[in-house]
C-alpha cells in the first residue's frame, strides 16, 4: 500500500513533511495553507498534487493521511477535523498549546481509531538510536539525572510572526525548542512520570523588535509592527516518580560565542554516561570494563545529513503504523507528557513555586 499524503500549512516545516513523504515513496497529493502563494508553490513541486483553498476542501479529498504543520493554536482544530474525517495524522510539536486540547486530540483519535503521531523527529537522529540500544542493553545502569541543552547566539524565529504571538504560539523556546529534548530523554531513559517541575521563563532581547540584531532568524525576516510577548530563554529543573532529575535550558537568544554550550543531551547513570548532540556524527559513552575506565564511541549508520536520517525514520515508522497498524512510535500520550511539563513550568515561572504536574 502507498498512501496519499496530504499538507496541512505550508511554510517550512510543511515542505520538510512534503519532501520527506515523497522520498518515502508517498503520493502527495493535496495541501493547503492560509497563504495561496504557498499552496500553488508546493503544489508545483508534487505531480497530482492538488491546492485546496480550505482545510475542509483537503479533508473532503481523497488523503488517506495528513500532516499537520501549522501554528500551533491551529494544532488541535485541524488535528480534530483530520480525524473526525478519518483521516490518519502526523502533527508537529507541539501537540497542542495546552493540556485539556492535547486530551481533546487524544479523544478525537480514540473515536476514529486512526493513527495519530507526534512530530518527534529528535527520537530518529542516529545518535539517539546509538544511546537507546546502549541504555536498553542496560549498561547504562539506573539514570539518575539528565540535562538537555539548546543555545541559540541570536536565533529568535520569525520576530514578530507567530512564532513571538502568545495567543499564536503558546510561547517560546519553551514550547518551540524544549519539546524536543523533553520528549527525547523521557523516550530514552523510559522515565514517563514526571511529577513536579519548577523553572524560570526571562525575556530580554526580543523587544523592542527594531532593536533586536540577530545572526539568524528561522521563518524571517522580522515583522517591525508585530508581536513579542513570549520568553526569549528558560531554565528548569523536574522531577520525575522514579527518582530521576532532568535539568533543561533552552534559550532563543544568548550572548555567548558559538559552541559555548553545545546543544544536546547529558546522561548520568550508575554504569554510564555521555553527553551527546542530537544531530551530531558521533556519540561518547563514558563507563567502565574490567575495572578500566574507558571511553566507548558505538558505531551507528548515518548518511551526511543526520537531520534528514531522522525524518526518514519518523516516517517508515508512520508509515509502519498506517499500514500495519503498529502503535505509532510517538503517541497522544507521549505528546500529553511533554505538555505537561511545559504547563507546569510557565505556572512555576509566574508563581515562583515548584509546581505539582496535572
Amino acid at each position: 500500500m502507498t498512501f496519499r499524503m496530504g499538507i496541512i500549512g505550508c511554510g517550512a516545516i510543511g515542505n520538510v513533511h512534503a519532501e520527506t513523504a515523497r522520498r518515502a515513496g508517498l503520493t502527495v497529493a493535496g495541501n493547503w495553507d492560509l497563504l495561496p502563494d504557498r499552496v500553488a508553490g508546493m503544489a508545483s513541486k508534487y505531480e497530482g498534487c492538488v491546492g485546496h483553498a480550505s482545510v475542509s476542501d483537503l479533508l473532503a479529498s481523497d488523503v488517506d493521511a495528513v500532516a499537520v504543520a501549522v501554528s500551533n493554536r491551529c494544532h488541535v482544530e485541524c488535528a480534530v477535523a483530520a480525524l473526525e474525517a478519518g483521516k490518519h495524522v502526523l502533527l508537529e510539536k507541539p501537540m497542542a498549546m495546552n493540556v485539556a486540547q492535547c486530551d481533546e486530540i487524544i479523544a478525537a483519535a480514540e473515536r476514529s481509531g486512526k493513527i495519530l503521531q507526534l512530530g518527534f523527529v529528535c527520537r530518529g537522529a542516529p545518535a539517539s538510536l546509538a544511546v537507546k540500544d546502549f541504555i536498553d542493553a542496560g549498561r547504562f545502569g539506573e539514570i539518575y539525572h539528565a540535562k538537555c541543552s539548546f543555545y541559540r547566539r541570536r536565533g529568535i524565529p520569525g520576530l514578530g510572526g507567530w512564532f513571538t504571538t502568545k495567543a499564536e504560539s503558546g510561547g517560546g523556546p519553551l514550547i518551540d525548542l524544549g519539546v524536543h529534548v523533553l520528549d527525547l530523554v523521557m523516550y530514552l531513559t523510559g522515565s514517563h512520570d514526571p511529577v513536579r517541575a519548577s523553572g524560570q521563563v526571562v525575556s530580554k532581547f526580543g523587544s523592542p523588535i527594531k532593536d533586536y540584531v540577530f545572526t539568524d532568524m528561522w521563518s524571517g525576516p522580522p515583522k517591525l509592527e508585530g508581536i513579542f510577548d513570549v520568553e526569549d530563554g528558560v531554565t528548569a529543573f523536574i522531577r520525575f516518580g522514579n527518582g530521576m532529575t532532568l535539568e533543561l535550558n533552552a534559550t532563543w537568544a544568548a550572548n555567548l560565542p558559538e559552541g559555548v554550550h553545545a546543544n544536546g543531551v547529558t546522561l548520568l547513570g550508575e554504569k554510564a554516561g555521555c553527553f551527546f548532540e542530537v544531530f551530531g556524527d558521533d556519540v561518547t559513552i563514558a563507563t567502565e570494563e574490567e575495572g578500566r575506565i574507558v571511553d566507548l564511541n558505538p558505531h551507528f549508520v548515518g548518511g551526511d545529513n543526520k537531520k534528514d536520517d531522522a525524518w526518514d525514520r519518523q516516517y517508515a515508522q508512520f508509515i509502519d503504523a498506517v499500514e500495519n497498524g503498529v502503535t505509532p512510535h510517538a503517541d497522544g500520550a507521549a505528546g500529553r507528557r511533554v505538555q505537561s511539563i511545559i504547563e507546569a513550568i510557565y505556572e512555576s515561572s509566574e508563581a515562583q513555586r515548584e509546581v505539582e504536574l496535572h
